[in-house]
């Protein structure tokens, strides 16, 4: 390299550089682990996710009732309950003991008790109560229990204080039993679903994922492969830094513009979910959000030895990086540590701004806080990768040239009268 000109260095670099994306996409594609985390999962793990959600909110709740009141007015306000798209009664029991042997027996996911006093306190003209008991170990049961048995009360409640007002037009019945008229409007998600507000997050943490565990397989893939268990081959094609990082970079943001097109685009209008972004506003944001991912990936494979050790430093990541995100888990909640801890991962910043992108519509001056801190991980991250595999050449050499040494060392032991010229 010390004869040859600028012109000569350049063009070699240039040359290194594609037989180096040569490789590594070869490599993808010869590789049956990488391939199943850059193709396979990818294709399919969206699909399950979007399946399993794909009803968007939970219908026919299987439900148990004790009416301890066993009136009129405790029926009907059970028919309504009932009656609503939430809830279906499945039984009656005659007490509590019996209700909780069909929770346990999972034969209903709630009790909705009714108390002996019930009619008689309405009666009266004493407040009176309705008990529901959940099965908490999913959230979904208790909101549709709550959602169907306090519309239901609240119904209730306005047709009590209209029969006892003793009203003489329909006008004075509505300001009777609504004084104030309230309007509920869910704004970016109008059926209330849960696919719409979870799947966003999931795909763009998918692609992180799959990228961080695809890389880190192909570097312990390569760390096998190498007589000195170092991270780049003993080539002089891989003797420069920048064509390197370039060279794999490149070859892995061909594989993923294909995979963030089907995964961010495809599998939402697949599954009719909200998908209101400007395609324009959409490819830039995703540019750098690809180009962090895969220079975090390039930087955490340093501490990939084997093949397997990826799979037992980053999938158990991915359940805390989603609640780190803040959409499944209020980000206002988060405490200050962990929310800046947060801040080293692009599906942080990825997440929030696809979410508001795709689902509400804004643009890239509306995120431009995630937006900028992508091209600012771009940048950290590209420094670090080059910094690591800068390393890893270092190390290369110097292992080189020690197994040299060596080599050198048993030929003259062996050869004790042989010349210079010979022993090379």
């Amino acid at each position: 390299m010390k004869d040859l000109t600028f012109k000569q260095r350049v063009a070699q670099g240039v040359h290194d550089l594609f037989y180096i994306w040569k490789q590594e996409f070869r490599n993808t594609f010869r590789d049956q682990g990488v391939l199943i985390f850059f193709v396979l999962v990818p294709l399919v793990y969206p699909l399950i996710y979007s399946f399993i959600y794909t009803n968007e909110t939970l219908r026919d709740v299987p439900t148990a009732v004790v009416d301890d009141s066993r009136t009129s007015l405790s029926r009907d306000y059970l028919r309504r309950v009932d009656a609503t798209p939430e809830v279906q009664i499945v039984t009656y029991c005659a007490d509590m003991e019996e209700a909780k042997l069909a929770l346990r027996d999972r034969k209903a996911y709630g009790i909705i008790y009714i108390p002996a006093s019930f009619s008689e306190d309405i009666a009266k003209g004493q407040q009176t109560q309705v008990s529901l008991y959940c099965d908490m170990s999913g959230l979904l049961y208790y909101k549709s229990l709550l959602l169907s048995n306090t519309e239901v009360s609240l119904d209730m409640n306005a047709e009590i204080k209209i029969a006892r007002a003793g009203n003489t037009t329909e006008r004075q019945d509505e300001l009777t039993a609504y004084p104030i008229e309230y309007k509920d409007v869910a704004l970016y998600n109008p059926t209330n679903g849960f696919a719409a507000f979870l799947i966003p997050a999931v795909l763009m943490l998918i692609i992180q994922q799959t990228l961080l565990l695809g890389i880190g397989l192909s570097a312990g893939t390569a760390r096998e492969h190498n007589r000195f268990r170092d991270l780049v081959p003993v080539q002089r094609h891989y003797n420069g830094t920048l064509r390197i990082v370039f060279g794999k970079g490149l070859s892995y943001l061909m594989v993923y513009a294909l995979v963030a097109v089907y995964v961010l685009v495809v599998v939402p209008r697949l599954f009719s979910l909200n998908q209101i972004a400007i395609p324009g506003e959409l490819t830039l944001f995703c540019l750098p959000y690809l180009l962090a991912c895969i220079f975090f990936s390039m930087t955490a494979s340093i501490a990939i030895r084997n093949r397997e050790t990826c799979m037992l430093l980053f999938v158990f990541t991915s359940v805390p990086l989603l609640f780190l995100s803040g959409i499944s888990w209020p980000g206002s909640a988060i405490p200050p540590f962990w929310k800046y801890f947060s801040y080293l991962f692009p599906s942080t910043f990825g997440i929030n701004g696809y979410v508001r992108i795709n689902s509400m519509g804004a643009t890239l001056n509306e995120v431009a806080f995630e937006y900028q801190a992508l091209w600012i991980q771009t940048g950290v991250y590209f420094v670090t990768t080059c910094l690591v595999y800068r390393w890893q050449i270092l190390m290369s050499r110097r292992h080189v040239i020690e197994a040299y040494r060596r080599y050198k060392a048993k030929f003259v032991t062996h050869n004790p009268s042989s010349s210079t010229n010979e022993m090379k």
